[in-house]
């Protein structure tokens, strides 16, 4: 069986993670998607919460499954018995990040292999920053994460998520 793990923040899910989810569980088995604790990032959405909205984006692709893990991925990817990592780029800043992430986590694990996606177009080339921003000034990020997501992301800004421009 051939399986992969999607590690990142999804803080929160956007479209282009689902894209390249949706396109990962038509070419593997399996797709474990885990919500990576970043230290270097505050993130808006608990790290349950981010589960949850990636559960119900991933509802209609049977072979998804959603994790989480706090500690470095090639730690993760060893516990598990899983080799191959999935990223996806949006553009070059990603490549020079996701090259230089694969190169350490080969180190650390000999046995991981990275392979890289490119984003679908430009909508999902939309980052997680890019939507929290947007929601923040009550702007319509409808179009950049996933149908069946919006409106739980838009409900949790305006009730629990607060005012992102430092106001």
């Amino acid at each position: 069986m051939k399986t992969c793990v999607y590690p990142g923040s999804f803080d929160p899910v956007t479209g282009g993670h689902l894209d390249l989810i949706t396109r990962a569980s038509a070419m593997f088995d399996k797709v474990t998607v885990v919500v990576m604790i970043n230290r270097s990032k505050k993130g808006l959405f608990p790290v349950e919460k981010r589960c949850e909205l990636l559960r119900k984006a991933c509802l209609d692709l049977p072979n998804v499954e959603i994790g989480q893990w706090n500690g470095l991925l090639a730690d993760y990817m060893k516990s598990h018995h899983e080799n191959i990592v999935l990223r996806g780029i949006r553009n070059t800043a990603d490549f020079e990040n996701e090259y230089t992430a694969a190169l350490a986590n080969k180190l650390l694990y000999p046995d991981l292999e990275t392979v890289i996606l490119f984003a679908g177009d430009g909508k999902n080339a939309v980052s997680s920053s890019a939507v929290r921003e947007i929601a923040s000034f009550h702007g319509d990020f409808s179009g950049f994460v996933p149908v069946t997501v919006y409106e739980d992301i838009k409900q949790y800004i305006e009730n629990e998520g607060g005012n992102q421009n430092g106001q």
